[in-house]
């Protein structure tokens, strides 16, 4: 079994009560079959506790107020203080470590949903390496289509070398990564995977960068078309699934701030931000490796799970829209802020972002379907909001 992991994976220890949120809220925690036996057999007063906090027919805790019934007021586990780390149940061992599972192979990385995970994440200034390390389990998943995931895989190291390459504004990397993407489902939609090979080599080529920039300021959507794409793209959240009852509202204030005063107030503070970065040339570059941090976070997590629907343009759609959807997002919270973003606050729009979408399989599913099928966001579409 071989496991790979991102370089700043064990970084991460949970701040406890110091986080300024709390995965113990908000959602189900859903309690596996081991640990839920286990808590049956629970004897004594907290035996009776643990027996009259869990919803038996749905396998999670119930809750109190949208909290957990053991977490306590100071945003600490009581499970844990009384029973130790072992009576946890594989939930809350192992988030936020999010773990995709392919024959004998195992991904495993953290999720932004976890603001302290995505203060890590986005706080990591050279590009992320991922470090691999082996067993001797061995297993074999009946079906497996191992000779596309080997596909997959040589695809994604070239679509991360891209997203890595500092040269290069992230708006070009996505242009080119996009496109990339498109002509590899074009093969495997055809089953010319004999072709691949041959495309990986081709888009190695330096000469493509020139290529993507002219695709970029040739499909360039003009103010008023991006003002509409980009209200086109927050409607997504509407076909949704919402987890956390404030977000609607949080997400109708954005959009507010961005687009309820028309195309000129839009592009206005679109300028005053873009204009916000370049006055300081090492607050530009930060911003520009949030963006690569975000773009390899999604490509990472979720484009090689195209093994199982073969349908890796639409995980690409996927890394780049979020990445776009969050972009925007911090454009509000600086109009909101009276032209200022730190990191703190990127942090937590993109920690809530992620909570939000990435958090329901049903979220993400709608998503997969949105990005294979919705002609809204088509190639062409999509490079003109770039």
């Amino acid at each position: 079994m071989l496991y790979t992991i991102p370089h700043y994976y064990h970084k991460f220890h949970c701040v406890a009560g110091d986080c300024t949120d709390t995965c113990c809220a908000g959602w189900s925690i859903m309690i596996d079959d081991k640990s839920k036996k286990r808590y049956w057999r629970q004897k004594g007063e907290f035996g009776q506790r643990l027996k009259q906090s869990i919803d038996w027919k749905n396998s999670s805790f119930k809750q109190c107020g949208k909290r957990c019934a053991f977490l306590n007021r100071e945003n600490l586990c009581d499970l844990y203080m009384e029973a130790g780390p072992d009576m946890l149940c594989k939930t809350c061992r192992e988030y936020p470590r999010h773990t995709e599972e392919f024959e004998g192979i195992r991904e495993i990385s953290l999720s932004m949903s976890c603001e302290e995970a995505a203060r890590i994440i986005l706080g990591t200034k050279e590009p992320v390496t991922f470090l691999t390390k082996e067993d001797e389990k061995e297993e074999v998943y009946p079906e497996f289509n191992f000779l596309l995931f080997t596909k997959l895989t040589d695809a994604r190291d070239l679509i991360i070398s891209f997203l890595q390459d500092r040269r290069f504004i992230s708006s070009h990397r996505m242009a080119l990564v996009l496109g990339f993407a498109h002509d590899l489902q074009s093969r495997i939609r055809s089953g010319h995977m004999y072709e691949i090979d041959g495309l990986l080599s081709r888009y190695r080529n330096e000469s493509l960068h020139s290529i993507a920039e002219k695709k970029l300021l040739g499909r360039k959507a003009q103010a008023e078309s991006r003002f509409l794409k980009m209200k086109e793209l927050f409607s997504i959240f509407q076909e949704l699934e919402v987890l956390d009852a404030d977000w609607p509202r949080y997400i109708s204030t954005i959009k507010k701030l961005l687009f309820e005063k028309g195309i000129a107030s839009y592009e206005e503070n679109r300028s005053a931000f873009y204009q916000y970065l370049k006055e300081n040339p090492e607050r530009e570059e930060q911003w520009e490796i949030w963006c690569e941090q975000l773009l390899v976070y999604f490509v990472f997590t979720y484009f090689c799970g195209s093994v199982y629907d073969g349908q890796p343009y639409g995980k690409i759609k996927l890394a780049v829209v979020c990445t776009l959807l969050i972009q925007e997002m911090a454009q509000a919270t600086f109009k909101m802020r009276e032209g200022r973003l730190d990191f703190s606050e990127f942090v937590h729009l993109t920690h809530r972002f992620s909570r939000e979408v990435e958090h329901s399989d049903l979220n993400l599913n709608a998503l997969d379907r949105i990005f294979i099928s919705d002609q809204r966001f088509g190639l062409s579409s999509l490079l003109s909001v770039l």
